[in-house]
């Protein structure tokens, strides 16, 4: 009985309460539920594992035509391979963007080296993209070792006139970043060929910028200055051979003989070849891009054939779910990337001419390793819209959207404010074939590249359903 004296009062002084003052409903709650995209991403990778093409699309690519460097015919059939395979997946909109080409022939190349009493013995070598040759005579000359700017700027002046300077520096093992490490030693003006020839040296020799510890040489291309009085020929060699002839300067004097016929003969055109998926809202521009050209040397696998097949299969993937794209999706395959860049700079001349509104642009050239992330180069809040995405692509290993930078072909487009990304992977095998002969099919494995292609087109889905 006391309970219910002691609760009647407090349920009437409730009720006069509620008299005093009228209730008022309270106001409704948003109850809108931020769309989910677990599904969506699901769909996405559950097709491109189970029924992708990428992985037999690189594999006629690379082992069909092969090298596709450019102004050869290589590239000729590879231009025409991707056609083919775009109308294969029902692209209807389908164009070529021709773009100058140098044409450049390696010939035939060797490099001997001897010491004061020994015999002249052969070293594995490349000749740099776009060197100038020896006319097919021998070079001689004796071999100084620089591995550094401040030993370059030490030596006075006529110390190396006539000389063949040797440059031993590695890629630094202790950046965990290869491509970081790549960058920074590539940037080294021990390894430009005009700094090298103002000293009055008459050839220049380095050691390949790769991670692997074997003898394959690996290639790089070559820029002259316009001022250059003279132009030398430049050439790599393998990292077993660079440190061998390291430890042989140190104790006695060496002298080369290099024979190149490398030569240049003006240019040509190749061209971009361009597919799209035109968008259901707008005209607006998604653009994928990865590089159609290779080196000379091996087969264009990791350098760029895995980013060609992952774009064709982007597009492949949302035909065959019968997406209903936005905008306007397209991918450009680049000519002339490796020797000259014309491609990427004709793609660029292009959208500025037509005032072509582009939304997104994504580039690929990694490798077809196992996919980490993206980098974005973009404002600071398109970045924070792709941050806040993040746990839709946790569940396929993607995580890092740390980094800033976009390199590939798409790099022209920064200056027309276009936001740019760049997939990420993990890039710790990609230089030991870096622009070697060693970049072949094999090095490729068939699940890594499929999860690429997944994580581009997750990204491609959600700039277009969002942006």
């Amino acid at each position: 009985m006391k309970k219910i004296f002691i609760i009647l009062p407090l349920f009437l002084s409730g009720f006069l309460f509620s008299q005093k003052k009228p209730h008022k409903n309270p106001a409704k709650k948003n109850t809108t539920v931020k769309f989910n995209y677990h599904d969506e991403f699901k769909n996405i990778s559950d097709e491109i594992l189970t029924n992708g093409t990428a992985y037999e699309n690189l594999a006629e690519l690379t082992k069909g035509i092969g090298p596709r460097f450019s102004a050869t015919s290589g590239y000729a059939k590879a231009t025409e391979w991707a056609e083919k395979k775009f109308k294969e997946i029902g692209i209807n909109m389908i164009w070529r963007q021709e773009a100058k080409a140098p044409i450049w022939i390696r010939g035939k190349e060797s490099l001997q080296i001897k010491t004061e009493n020994g015999d002249w013995k052969n070293i594995r070598m490349l000749s740099f993209g776009n060197s100038e040759g020896t006319g097919g005579k021998d070079l001689m000359g004796e071999i100084i070792l620089i591995n550094s700017t401040s030993e370059l700027n030490a030596m006075s002046i006529g110390q190396l006139k006539d000389k063949i300077v040797f440059v031993n520096v590695p890629m630094d093992p202790t950046i965990v970043n290869t491509s970081d490490s790549y960058l920074l030693t590539a940037k080294s003006k021990l390894i430009s060929a005009s700094v090298i020839a103002k000293t009055g040296a008459k050839a220049l020799i380095i050691r390949s910028l790769t991670t692997a510890n074997d003898d394959t040489p690996h290639a790089k291309m070559i820029y002259y200055e316009p001022d250059d009085k003279v132009k030398i020929p430049a050439l790599s060699i393998g990292v077993r051979s660079a440190d061998e002839l390291e430890k042989t300067l140190k104790k006695q004097k060496v002298t080369a003989k290099i024979n190149m016929t490398a030569e240049s003969k003006g240019s040509t055109t190749n061209p971009n070849i361009i597919a799209e998926i035109q968008g259901k809202k707008d005209s607006k521009v998604i653009v994928l891009g990865a590089q159609l050209d290779s080196w000379d040397i091996g087969e264009g696998a990791i350098d760029d054939g895995t980013g060609v097949a992952q774009c064709i299969e982007v597009l492949r993937t949302l035909k065959a779910l019968g997406y209903e794209n936005n905008h306007t999706i397209r991918v450009v395959l680049y000519a002339n990337s490796e020797n000259g860049g014309q491609g990427r700079e004709m793609y660029a001349a292009y959208v500025k001419k037509k005032e072509e509104k582009h939304v997104f642009a994504l580039g690929t050239d990694a490798g077809g390793y196992s996919p980490r992330g993206f980098s974005l180069d973009m404002p600071p809040q398109r970045r924070k819209q792709i941050f806040e995405w993040k746990n839709y692509f946790l569940p396929y290993g993607i995580y890092d959207f740390d980094q800033t930078y976009a390199i590939q072909d798409i790099s022209p487009l920064k200056k027309l404010d276009i936001p740019l990304a760049e997939l990420v992977v993990d890039t710790q095998r990609y230089f030991d074939y870096h622009h070697s002969a060693e970049d072949t099919f094999d090095k490729v494995n068939k699940r890594e590249l499929l999860l690429g292609a997944v994580a581009m087109t997750q990204l491609i889905f959600m700039i277009d359903k969002n942006w």
